[in-house]
């Protein structure tokens, strides 16, 4: 498990391209047969990837969190961006189909991923908190999930925000989280842009063409830098971060939230005249 640690908006103005990439973009996570982990410091939050093929895989607990099982006392969000699978939680089978999520709640001992085809895997993506009541395991489909139809084409940024783990439909600790699909020709998501002092946020791209990037904005307000973002790769940003960007084409982004509390609406606007 690699471990990421704090960066203060003071000394954020004084990283170069190379060394911000270092600090919040995660690019590796997907890899064949393996599990791969990143624990921040920033609400002490594990993001990871699990790819299974020929065999499953299980998750276990690295010395960083000083448990017996991983989610001893954390609660897991996990998305699946591949295709079809299951996870088994305790004996418990969910099968997963593209863009399902699943909610594996505190106190879960044993959690296993699985393909059902090695040849053409699901692929886990995962958002951990820690947590302080248990929270029943809950499986959203896709067409289960709470959707937002926000923007306009006018604005480059039509978009549909798929709700999945928040206040008004599977109950968690302090995760939030869901994904949003921008509409072909559509590049732009989180505009004007805002920050939430309350919670951290991570994002994590996908269903990027090779040929295509997007560009993140993130930083103060008034002291952005922007951070050059590939399918299947992952950001942190901070509470005291703007999270926006805008893409060569349009594509998909996973967010997921912790802190303290979890209303969606709680963000701090930043008009678009006051961005430097």
């Amino acid at each position: 498990m690699e471990t990421r640690y704090l960066v203060d908006p003071d000394h954020f103005t004084r990283l170069n391209t190379a060394e911000i990439r270092e600090q919040f973009l995660i690019d590796d996570l997907f890899a064949p047969d393996a599990i791969r982990l990143v624990y921040s410091h920033v609400d002490r939050m594990v993001l990871g990837a699990a790819v299974p093929t020929a065999s499953p895989l299980t998750l276990e607990a690295g010395k960083e969190l000083a448990s017996e099982y991983f989610a001893q006392r954390r609660e897991i969000g996990v998305m699946n961006i591949g295709q079809a699978g299951t996870i088994t939680v305790d004996g418990e089978t969910y099968k997963m189909a593209n863009r399902d999520v699943l909610y594996i709640g505190r106190g879960s001992r044993e959690i296993i991923f699985a393909s059902e085809d090695a040849a053409s895997p699901g692929r886990y993506y995962l958002v951990s908190l820690p947590a302080h009541k248990v929270y029943p395991t809950a499986h959203i489909a896709m067409e289960a999930a709470n959707p937002l139809r926000l923007g306009s084409d006018s604005d480059s940024n039509r978009r549909v925000i798929y709700q999945c783990i928040h206040e008004k439909g599977v109950q968690s600790c302090q995760l939030v989280m869901g994904f949003t699909e921008l509409f072909e020709g559509n590049v732009w998501n989180t505009m004007p842009a805002h920050t939430h002092e309350r919670r951290s946020e991570v994002y994590l791209y996908f269903n990027l063409p090779d040929d295509a990037v997007v560009f993140h904005l993130m930083g103060k307000p008034q002291e952005t830098r922007h951070v050059v973002m590939r399918n299947e790769q992952a950001v942190i940003s901070p509470s005291w971060s703007i999270h926006a960007g805008s893409g060569t084409k349009s594509y998909c982004f996973i967010w997921a939230m912790g802190g303290e509390n979890q209303r969606f609406d709680d963000m701090d606007p930043v008009k678009m005249s006051d961005l430097a």
